[in-house]
């Protein structure tokens, strides 16, 4: 009898779904002497670095946290200038988006949105909604607990019996799968009321790395890290 042959360890497969939370942005800036609006501007840059290493790797869906219900309260000249930079970068990137076959979508509370904020992002999503490659979702006035919470209207308003499968379909992130990775940039070690239903059995990994300095070389450390983790989901590994 011919000894067994040892077969190597395969590779695991990049996640399916990247959560990232894009902090960092107003302390970058201040660290430089300049206003926080500046740190805005060049996080940007990043969002468009990380889509396209995102896309490149196979990543089926990433969704990025911009702003939340809490960010909502800040000063509102800072408010006011987010949602200027998130309706110029939809403009810009539109057709690059469907160029590279990626669907957008906005996930929160719309109706936080200015109007013209809103009418370019519906026209935006509605352009690229045939994409099929990566799905590229946007978190604005989004928090995880206000979205259970209009998935539970939801259910109440139609009559329908809660359970696990109704309240998922019902949500505003009813599109997303599980997160398989969440990054956080900025230091902090927190998920601050970002997809709490979706992050039930996702890997976490945070960096001190500030947003506006987060690069592809940092999204593939993480990928890594991913790779290397044994993920059990509540289970027993057999010997």
């Amino acid at each position: 009898m011919e000894p067994a042959t040892r077969l190597a360890p395969q590779p695991r497969p990049v996640p399916r779904h990247v959560a990232i939370i894009m902090d960092g942005n107003g302390r970058w800036a201040n660290q430089r002497g300049r206003p926080r609006v500046f740190g805005h501007r060049r996080g940007a840059r990043a969002v468009r670095t990380i889509v396209t290493a995102a896309r490149k790797r196979g990543i089926e869906y990433l969704t990025l946290y911009a702003l939340s219900t809490e960010n909502l309260l800040r000063p509102p000249d800072e408010v006011k200038a987010l949602f200027g930079l998130f309706r110029r970068f939809m403009l810009q990137e539109r057709d690059e988006m469907l160029q590279q076959d990626i669907r957008f979508r906005v996930m929160g509370d719309r109706s936080h949105l200015p109007p013209e904020v809103d009418a370019v992002a519906r026209e935006v999503e509605e352009t690229t909604a045939s994409c099929r490659t990566m799905n590229l979702t946007v978190a604005v006035a989004y928090g995880g607990r206000e979205d259970l919470v209009a998935g539970l209207v939801e259910l109440t308003r139609q009559g329908i019996p809660i359970t696990a499968g109704s309240l998922e379909q019902c949500l505003w992130s009813a599109h997303l799968p599980q997160v398989d990775l969440m990054i956080r940039t900025g230091g902090e070690r927190r998920i601050s009321n970002f997809l709490l239903w979706h992050l039930a059995y996702a890997e976490l990994m945070f960096t001190d790395v500030r947003w506006p300095d987060f690069n592809e070389a940092h999204f593939d450390r993480a990928l890594t890290e991913f790779t290397s983790r044994h993920r059990r989901f509540g289970q027993v590994t057999l010997p």
